[in-house]
């Protein structure tokens, strides 16, 4: 069963991508760390800029090695709060919720549209999401 859905997942990923070229990208939006709460109790926002750099590269997406990077930099940023507990736990959440292959709002290359996978970007991609940052200040790479 799991190569079945390996398999169609390839498929419809294959099948959708060739429909995504650049100008598809929407504007980087941040939810702070999404489902999670941003900080502790009397810190509430202890690792929020965590979570704003972590979405900025889910947002642009890419490779699935590059989503692997994006994850593991949360991770050491928590940890760098002095909570290395909660970034053990957040990692978790991204693995598993960070799914290209569900339709939310926080998936991997959230940016552009649905079923884009795990994909490089291409000169033009890349060309597009500079743009996109210069144009927002507020994204930083």
């Amino acid at each position: 069963m799991n190569t079945f859905l390996t398999l169609f997942t390839g498929l419809m990923t294959l099948t959708f991508s060739s429909f995504i070229c650049a100008g598809d990208l929407k504007p980087f939006q941040s939810d702070g760390c999404s489902s999670f709460p941003d900080g502790t109790l009397n810190e509430n926002k202890l690792w929020l800029t965590c979570c704003t750099e972590h979405d900025k590269t889910y947002w642009k997406g890419g490779t699935y090695q590059q989503r692997i990077i994006a994850d593991e930099a949360l991770r050491a940023c928590v940890e760098k709060q002095g909570e290395p507990e909660i970034a053990k736990l957040m990692l978790a959440g991204v693995r598993v919720g960070g799914t290209p292959y569900l339709p939310t709002s926080f998936r991997w290359a959230y940016g552009w549209p649905y079923l884009r996978g795990y994909k490089a970007l291409t000169d033009d991609e890349v060309m597009e999401v500079e743009s996109m940052q210069k144009k927002h200040q507020t994204i930083k790479d």
